[in-house]
């Protein structure tokens, strides 16, 4: 136990580290869709979403954490009404229950890990807890990590369904699935696992009525957590069919299925990635042996199956990996342990060494890259000084546009935020009313740096700055990461 204590507490700490980082200057690509909708709900009491690129699930949890966010601001006088209440106050108590998630995840991998044995559960969890894309992904208010927790905690409880088939661990295990989808739409493939428990020999309950007890807990629990799929569904067919369309849109340059490798690779590293294969081929050949199968298919068919779905899409993301990684991190934790025990058939006094080198080799590069993202996450980024600069120096009300999304302005600006700058030129700019350009080096940086790659676009940043004046720049350095930024003025 106090191994897995320690394990636990440092998968917390590498995930509540530096938890509010770019709150409220910098948020993550997606957060707003979250955060807002839920401070939304609170504030009008519609707790129709208006929104389907996500199931509720999450919106709602995050609606319920922000009533004692707001009680805690109101006892504390950060404000007085609900509407003095700014949604940016919200973002860091949204992130704490996504690293609660995060954490409580790296249980759950132990848990099912266990259904080898205690060795081996523990190396699991000790990848998983320092697993760098899950460590990074667990500062954000997004939907990856919960969902990711829902899978997990699936696959545990159609384990315990299988080993002890009756109606109640089938609604536990179906519900489950249909949590998991009610918060990411692409967890639909969870139902196999729940399905696969309905293979248990010695049930009470024939195959078939099981099945029906899964479908139906799993179609019930999604409904329960997003009703508005049918209370709103001409909405909801709407939004799911544009979904779609954009995650079928043109073929990037690189095959998603290479893509997506490279991303687990650097998910959990060399070492790690190799063992996650060597135990998805012990597996297959457990499958094929028996016995213990529905064990195996259960550790297996998920993550393949999803990740074959995943790599079928046109809009790539290394964070939609992460339902799969849970699986990841107990088939190498299975791997690395067979390995050791048959050199301890061969060697007494080399098994402890080897076990020591491989689970180290598994372990310490993921741990190293996720303390080198707390530690960097926890500098000040040039977007904070530029915001901080902004906020001393240009006056409330003034029209600021800004490239990219790596800053964002507080309600008191009129700003908004573009791709890039030079989508307009500068008299459109002034004809607008727009006072202030932010441009960031993320946008205008390939041109300036290689300008023959694309004349026409370095000859658009370079008009921009040649007509406007600069007020400030903040460049990169080792204390201050992030993009360059200068902040230029629009003249008159």
């Amino acid at each position: 136990m106090l191994c897995l204590a320690a394990i636990i507490g440092a998968a917390a700490l590498l995930r509540f580290w530096s938890l509010g980082s770019g709150v409220p200057y910098a948020l993550g690509v997606d957060e707003p869709e979250i955060v807002e909708r839920a401070v939304h709900i609170l504030k009008s009491g519609d707790f129709n979403p208006h929104f389907f690129d996500y199931p509720s699930l999450y919106i709602y949890l995050q609606a319920l954490v922000a009533i004692p966010r707001f009680i805690w601001g109101a006892l504390s006088g950060q404000w007085g009404t609900l509407a003095s209440a700014p949604a940016t106050a919200f973002y860091v108590w949204a992130r704490a229950v996504t690293a609660m998630l995060g954490t409580a995840t790296v249980y759950l991998v132990y848990r099912c890990a266990r259904r080898w044995d205690e060795p081996t559960a523990l190396v699991a969890a000790a990848i998983m807890a320092v697993m760098p894309l899950h460590v990074r992904e667990s500062h954000f208010a997004l939907t990856d990590v919960p969902v990711t927790f829902l899978v997990a905690l699936t696959w545990l409880l159609s384990l315990s369904a299988h080993r002890r088939p009756d109606a109640w661990r089938f609604v536990l295990a179906g519900a489950a699935a249909g949590l998991a989808m009610a918060t990411k739409y692409n967890a639909v493939f969870a139902i196999v696992m729940p399905l696969l428990a309905c293979t248990a020999p010695r049930m009470r309950l024939s195959r078939l009525q099981a099945i029906a007890i899964v479908v139906a807990a799993c179609a019930a629990a999604f409904l329960i957590a997003a009703p508005y799929t049918l209370l709103d569904l001409p909405h909801f067919l709407d939004g799911f069919a544009r979904l779609v369309a954009a995650y079928n849109g043109p073929s990037p340059a690189e095959a998603p299925v290479v893509t997506y490798a490279k991303h687990l690779r650097n998910a959990v590293g060399w070492p790690a990635a190799i063992a996650g294969v060597a135990g998805l081929l012990l597996g297959i050949v457990q499958i094929a042996k028996g016995p213990d199968r529905a064990r195996w298919a259960l550790a297996i068919l998920f993550p393949v199956v999803y990740y074959l779905f995943i790599a079928r899409q046109h809009i790539v993301f290394a964070r939609y990996l992460l339902p799969a990684v849970p699986f990841v991190a107990v088939l190498g934790a299975v791997a690395i342990v067979a390995a050791s025990r048959w050199v301890a058939t061969r060697s007494q006094r080399a098994a402890p060494i080897v076990a020591a080198v491989l689970i180290g080799a598994a372990i310490a590069p993921g741990a190293v890259t996720a303390l080198q993202f707390d530690r960097e996450i926890g500098r000040t980024w040039t977007s904070e000084l530029a915001y901080s600069w902004i906020l001393s120096h240009v006056p409330h009300g003034s029209r600021v546009v800004i490239e990219s999304r790596n800053l964002l302005l507080p309600v008191g600006y009129d700003a908004r935020n573009v791709p890039q700058l030079r989508q307009q030129p500068l008299d459109a700019y002034r004809a607008t009313g727009v006072s202030y350009l932010v441009a960031s080096s993320q946008c205008y940086g390939p041109y300036l740096a290689s300008p023959a790659s694309d004349p026409a676009a370095y000859a658009d940043y370079m008009r921009l700055f040649i007509g406007t004046e600069e007020l400030a720049r903040f460049t990169p350095s080792e204390q201050h990461p992030g993009s360059e930024l200068r902040i230029l003025k629009v003249p008159r």
